[in-house]
């Protein structure tokens, strides 16, 4: 099969249609794959810390702040239990503690907390700097997440719902120590799921890591073939440049290659990364009518965000030349592109 970054320019606009088919054939359904990440909880680690809170809990008959703290002391990652108990993110039950109970912790102290707690499950029970600080921001997420837990939901007028009318929170505790000594339905726990997406606290917590597989990759073909490049940092700036590239082939003091590398399932983000290469392109292309040095812009993109508008597609293709790339067709992104200039001579 032909594919746009083996056309030249003119071949390119006549069968830019079939372009985009080949294209879109090759892009990949990305969300139905995630990365694990260092802080990936298995169910068994989970449901081990789930029996800590509730055995210092007296299954949820005593469960109150000195219980909860007690059981964080044997294992940390009672924390996330305790959040999942709520149904709050990170940055939600830290605004709560903050409005609630004038705690200092912040949206970004919040989300360090429940990564370290994911990886170190003595967190609370070893001495550290700084642990008396992080002790008291605790107590106030125990004391808060105590106080919900133990009300319920309350009545509210029909057209709206309260975070807490939950099976296992709508009725205080009554609601808790029955989700925790009986089964619960299959339809039920469908339905808690349904509510709260699958997978989203994962999704979340490693999107970064999903962008990076795309420049992870990009990084494994370069580097085994021997070619200088720049890789630059989130959020660099770059003299010359409203947004840095993702990299630079081989450096930004004479680029020859700019690559833009992105993966997502949202279409807004796929349009603004469509976006930054178009601006990249019309950089080149003043470039070249201006006499100057100027560089080959190249696309590696994948996930059902960039499948989904057509002329986006249309636009990305007649931008780079054709040079668009997915991580099923990126073992052809150096003999296709200007980076084969790059690759070591070969002694005879």
């Amino acid at each position: 099969m032909v594919r746009p970054f083996q056309l030249d320019f003119s071949s390119l606009n006549r069968q830019l249609d079939a372009m985009v088919d080949v294209t879109f054939q090759d892009i990949q359904s990305q969300f139905l794959y995630l990365p694990r990440g260092p802080g990936f909880v298995e169910y068994g680690d989970f449901q081990s810390a789930y029996e800590v809170l509730k055995r210092h809990s007296q299954a949820f008959v005593r469960f109150d702040e000195e219980s909860v703290w007690e059981a964080l002391k044997e294992d940390a990652l009672v924390l996330v239990v305790l959040r999942t108990i709520l149904g709050f993110s990170p940055p939600e039950w830290a605004d709560l503690a903050r409005s609630e109970r004038n705690s200092d912790i912040t949206q970004g102290a919040i989300r360090t907390l429940d990564t370290k707690v994911r990886k170190h499950r003595n967190f609370f029970s070893s001495p550290k700097a700084g642990a008396q600080v992080t002790n008291v921001r605790i107590k106030s997420l125990i004391s808060i997440a105590v106080e919900l837990i133990a009300k319920g939901a309350p009545p509210i007028s029909k057209d709206t719902l309260h975070r807490l009318a939950k099976v296992d929170t709508s009725s205080g505790l009554t609601s808790v120590q029955n989700a925790a000594n009986l089964h619960i339905p299959y339809a039920v726990l469908l339905y808690e799921r349904y509510l709260g997406r699958p997978f989203a606290s994962h999704r979340d917590s490693a999107s970064e890591q999903v962008g990076d597989v795309m420049e992870s990759a990009i990084e494994e073909q370069l580097s085994k073939r021997m070619i200088t490049f720049r890789k630059t940092r989130r959020a660099e700036r770059i003299e010359g440049f409203e947004q840095a590239p993702d990299f630079f082939v081989p450096t930004e003091f004479a680029a020859s290659v700019i690559i833009e590398a992105k993966i997502t399932g949202d279409d807004g983000t796929a349009r603004d990364k469509v976006s930054r290469i178009l601006r990249l392109a019309s950089m080149r292309d003043d470039r070249t009518r201006a006499g100057k040095p100027s560089f080959e812009v190249v696309a590696c993109i994948d996930g059902r965000g960039f499948g989904i508008r057509r002329q986006d597609m249309k636009d990305m293709l007649l931008a780079t030349h054709g040079k668009v790339f997915t991580l099923s067709t990126l073992h052809q992104l150096v003999e296709n592109t200007g980076l084969k200039n790059f690759l070591p001579k070969v002694v005879e």
